[in-house]
């Protein structure tokens, strides 16, 4: 500003002197501040959380157990503030505990204007309630071949001192009386019980059994003691039950297939024949093989019961290869095992889609399904002939018997089978349930 002045020919302020004051300010006019705490610093290589354990804004001590209150710094109650009034005394006095019987007399710090009260940890000792029996009643109900009754007033008393805990009770048995195992103490024991109960109307009703348990011990100990080739033999065996179990659902669900075809076949076959009168039935001359009688509705259900390709007549424009693929219904190990007998044959897995191979291969490959479920329903048959079989000779020790070569397959005569003998597997609509 004095530059200002100069230019433009103002008058200048007179300039002030320079004093010391004028540098360094007055000490009356400087503010005062009081003094805030002194900031220690983190040395160097420690956490924040492990110094912020150590010291605070205060620099107060850490509380020695967690304390809710924040405002307090973490003291449960304020700073004591001395006053006029007299602090209260505090005196060494005796104490006694009701939980003990020996009187024992204890001392502790305490108030002598509060009351005495109980002390507070006797609510904790818990006694388990033993029945008491007189004289009379040991000589007409409790009494036992085997035991005295000064062996049995020892064993009464133990259990009130050890609160029924019967190892302790073992351990601290008299040697003067015979050794007795924990499962006999807790059988005469609990026979006690249950008979001074039964004498004072009481319902409840104790039943032990000693020998149940000792044989539960023994396993326990022969489960323990096993040598890690006996655990890998358990876990091997364990496989092959689930295998053995899963081969078993497997044959089922084949059977109920079979079954499936079997009622098919029978329903398509009644059909026809419900305005028809009823025939007075043939005899059958081989009750051990089907009649082929009618066999034109079986050759009908068994093709309805192999794979049903969709029919894309009317379903706008296609290609001719579509009505060759798989439908989704059919599972992946049909389809290898389709793949897999095309291989035997020398076909080909894809042929050319005309019209007349398009049909003759899809008929192929629903006769192939058809094939191989019928093979499955003949494997689970034999298994079960076989299952009766053993089960006939177990149950007749001595006894074989013998199974009828028709009822047996081999891999020649499977080889030879031909369309007829196949569908002959399912049986003819109108064969009896007999044959």
């Amino acid at each position: 500003m004095a530059d200002v002045r100069d230019i433009m020919e103002l008058e200048r302020p007179p300039t002030p002197e320079i004093t010391r004051e004028s540098i360094l300010g007055n000490d009356k006019t400087k503010k005062r501040f009081p003094p805030g705490p002194k900031v220690s610093k983190r040395p160097e290589g420690m956490h924040r959380e492990v110094f912020a354990l150590l010291y605070n804004d205060n620099k107060d001590a850490p509380p020695l157990f967690p304390s809710d209150t924040i405002g307090n710094n973490g003291y449960k109650q304020t700073k004591i503030k001395l006053g006029m009034r007299k602090p209260r005394k505090w005196m060494w006095m005796p104490f006694t505990n009701p939980a003990r019987s020996d009187n024992a007399t204890f001392y502790h710090w305490r108030r002598p204007s509060d009351e005495p009260k109980e002390y507070p940890f006797a609510k904790f000792n818990k006694k388990v309630d033993i029945p008491k029996y007189t004289d009379q009643e040991y000589n007409l109900h409790i009494k036992c071949e085997g035991w005295t009754k000064e062996e049995t007033d020892h064993l009464m008393d133990l259990a009130e001192r050890f609160d029924l805990r019967f190892l302790v009770m073992a351990d601290r048995y008299d040697k003067q009386f015979p050794k007795r195992s924990v499962e006999d103490l807790k059988q005469r024991y609990y026979k006690i019980c249950g008979i001074l109960y039964k004498l004072n109307g009481d319902k409840k009703v104790y039943t032990y059994d000693a020998d149940h348990e000792r044989r539960r011990k023994e396993q326990l100990k022969k489960l323990y003691e096993r040598k890690p080739e006996q655990i890998e033999e358990e876990q091997f065996l364990l496989g092959e039950l689930k295998k053995i179990e899963a081969r078993k659902k497997e044959r089922e669900r084949k059977t109920q297939d079979l079954q499936k075809l079997i009622s098919q076949a029978d329903s398509q076959s009644d059909a026809p024949k419900r305005n028809e009168k009823k025939l007075p039935k043939k005899k059958i001359t081989n009750p051990s093989r089907p009649s082929r009688i009618d066999t034109n509705h079986i050759l009908q259900a068994l093709e309805n019961a192999g794979i049903k390709f969709p029919d894309y007549k009317n379903s706008g424009v296609s290609l001719r290869s579509q009505r060759m693929k798989l439908p989704a219904n059919v599972g992946q190990k049909k389809s290898k095992g389709i793949e897999q007998i095309l291989q035997e044959m020398g076909l080909e897995l894809n042929p050319t889609p005309s019209d007349e191979i398009c049909q003759h291969f899809n008929e192929l490959r629903s006769d192939m399904v058809l094939l191989m479920e019928i093979k499955g329903a003949l494997v689970t048959c034999e298994y079960e002939l076989q299952s009766l079989r053993h089960q006939y000779e177990a149950l007749n020790p001595g006894k074989s018997l013998s199974i009828p070569q028709q009822l047996t397959s081999n891999t020649e005569v499977e080889s030879k089978l031909s369309t007829s003998e196949i569908i002959d597997v399912v049986g003819s609509p109108d064969t009896s349930s007999n044959a």
